[in-house]
């Protein structure tokens, strides 16, 4: 994972050899082990819990999740800190409001979640973030702070509601003895699906950036964020598709 993510990284600037040499080496290394782990009496991970649908939706959720999340964030503190020349605690003061998510997780996502279900309430969360990053796309040279907090805010509301959700999704379903190791795959995606989103980014923002338009290197690097949310929402579509025959039984039986 590190190498993919290293590959991504330096593609806009490293020789056409060398990113194809990493690339292939990041994909034989996975390759060996998958290898490894199909031969081994105790793996560190079984393969066939990745039979699951639910556990790979939810861990492709997160890696998206936190992807564009994070993606999102780097490409604003360039753009307020280089472009602007706010400073640090200007920058970490209007970001301070993403954080309302600390606030929704404990108390609104609950209640959502026992009314809507998991899947209904993640899908809601990768849309508002998809429509708060989108907002950001139009960004100019002289935005005011009050243009950006639609966005600030949607971001913290969308995240509040996708990744607790992502959690129980991730292990619903799963036998009791291996609740831990899809907790720590879940772990895992969040990470490196963070590293992999600003990897994305900043490789997007360095291939458009030139002298002078550095606005134009941000909003191209923006897409990247939108793709990553829109991706989690189509995923997570999937399981609302499937989600809902089985409730249609559930009610007939309850009514019979």
């Amino acid at each position: 994972m590190l190498l993919l993510v290293l590959t991504v990284v330096r593609a806009p600037d490293a020789h056409p050899g060398w990113t194809a040499a990493t690339l292939g080496a990041s994909v034989a290394l996975l390759v060996a082990f998958v290898g490894i782990e199909r031969r081994s009496a105790a793996p560190l991970l079984r393969l066939g819990l990745l039979r699951s649908a639910a556990l790979v939706r939810a861990n492709i959720g997160a890696m998206a999740l936190t992807g564009s999340f994070f993606g999102f964030q780097f490409i604003t503190v360039l753009y307020l800190q280089e472009l602007r020349g706010w400073s640090t605690v200007q920058t970490g003061l209007a970001l301070m409001v993403i954080g309302i998510d600390s606030v929704l997780a404990p108390t609104l996502t609950p209640k959502l979640v026992e009314r809507w279900g998991n899947v209904r309430v993640i899908f809601g969360g990768f849309l508002l973030a998809a429509v708060a990053y989108a907002l950001f796309l139009p960004l100019g040279a002289d935005w005011t702070y009050p243009m950006m907090l639609p966005t600030l805010i949607l971001t913290g509301l969308a995240f509040a509601l996708a990744y607790g959700p992502l959690t129980i999704a991730a292990t619903d379903g799963v036998d009791a003895g291996e609740q831990g190791v899809a907790g720590g795959l879940l772990n895992s995606s969040f990470q490196f699906g963070s590293a992999l989103g600003l990897a994305l980014v900043t490789a997007v923002n360095v291939a458009v950036t030139e002298p002078g338009r550095e606005l134009a290197g941000h909003r191209a690097a923006l897409v990247v964020p939108v793709a990553a949310a829109l991706l989690g929402a189509a995923v997570t579509a999937v399981g609302l598709r499937r989600r809902a025959p089985r409730e249609q039984e559930a009610r007939e039986a309850v009514m019979v």
